[in-house]
């Protein structure tokens, strides 16, 4: 990248070689805005001016501990959604990126070493998570390998591109890849929070009818409507089920997506699969998995589905569909809040405070 005679690291008029970034310690759980050093890219990275970052459910629950991903110790800067400028490039970067290029950034990239990588067989078997694994981008700036770049063209809004890895990417692939939704299937949406309101948009995408939204919170029913639902229903009213079943013409859901990671979410959701219906756990829980009435599942030939995260093609996908203007996330963006703020940011998707989709730090 080089570095100018007196020393110091220039990026984009700016003079110094520190920046602010957004760090948790993994094993204190303590987390803080601090003063870092600018970090200088490896020959396969560049560096990116972050424009935008998202501040996702996970990231709330990697601070208060009840999301503990493995592999994670020592201090990390968090942020897995992640838009800005390429700055400077590492010595072996010669193709994949150009200084001023606008990118998003994949929120996880391959480990490089499992059976899969070695034989260039995707998936990976042990993805890293920006964020967890490697500093991620509530930053100034940010490292990113640069096969985890996405270009993003000129007319896609920063803090729009910057969601789309995981709060966008998660549900789509839950939807195209491991349910692999078809145009007029019944599907059940519990859960419209970051992850479950696209869910009920990319459904809509995919021609899924008719589209359930379920949730306790009446704000965030309302909010599934705008978005795309059929119908919207109160998980807690005791003609749930009947609800639904009258919703599908009594044969109940193909699919039903948990966004919510809530055992209660599953349980109801089970009850109300149609046959070879099929259960897609999306929502992140460590609490175990279970059948009320083993045989009756077996019997109606029903599935459940494990899924987490997407493939780096989703991302890629997602970027073109919102180029061309068949998705729009500027509903999404709930709010902006400064880099510096983070804490405040956190604490406001703790509090709900306005029901938020996304909130996005900027620098």
């Amino acid at each position: 990248m080089g570095l100018p005679t007196d020393g110091v690291r220039r990026y984009g008029g700016r003079v110094s070689n520190t920046m602010i970034a957004g760090r948790l310690d993994l094993d204190s759980l303590s987390f803080a805005v601090e003063e870092v050093p600018i970090p200088e890219p490896a020959a396969d990275e560049v560096l990116v001016r972050v424009a935008a970052a998202g501040v996702c459910l996970s990231d709330l629950h990697l601070i208060d501990g009840t999301l503990r991903l493995p592999g994670g110790g020592g201090k990390v800067t968090l942020g897995h959604e992640v838009s800005g400028t390429v700055v400077a490039l590492g010595s072996g970067v010669s193709q994949g990126a150009v200084e001023g290029q606008r990118v998003t950034l994949q929120a996880g990239q391959t480990c490089g070493s499992c059976a899969s990588c070695q034989r260039r067989r995707p998936p990976c078997l042990d993805v890293r998570t920006r964020g967890v694994n490697y500093d991620g981008g509530w930053a100034e700036y940010a490292l990113a390998r640069v096969d985890t770049l996405v270009p993003i063209p000129d007319d896609l809004p920063f803090d729009q591109a910057a969601i789309i890895p995981d709060a966008v990417s998660t549900p789509y692939g839950a939807i195209v890849a491991t349910a692999q939704v078809r145009p007029a299937q019944s599907v059940g949406v519990w859960g419209v929070g970051g992850l479950g309101v696209h869910g009920v948009q990319v459904l809509r995408f995919c021609g899924a009818a008719p589209i359930i939204a379920i949730d306790p919170l009446p704000g965030a029913r309302e909010r599934a409507l705008r978005f795309g639902a059929d119908l919207a229903l109160d998980p807690t009213a005791e003609d749930f089920a009947e609800q639904v079943r009258a919703a599908t013409q009594g044969r109940g859901l193909d699919y039903a997506f948990d966004f919510a990671g809530v055992s209660a979410v599953r349980e109801q959701a089970a009850k109300v699969l149609g046959l070879g219906g099929a259960l897609v756990l999306v929502g992140l829980t460590d609490a175990p998995l279970s059948v009320a009435d083993g045989t009756r599942f077996s019997a109606r030939r029903q599935r459940m589905l494990g899924h987490y995260g997407s493939l780096p093609q989703h991302v890629e996908e997602l970027i073109a569909l919102a180029g061309h203007h068949r998705l729009d996330f500027s509903g999404s963006i709930s709010g902006h809040v400064k880099l510096a703020d983070a804490a405040d940011a956190v604490q406001q998707l703790a509090d709900k405070v306005g029901d938020p989709i996304r909130l996005v730090l900027v620098p």
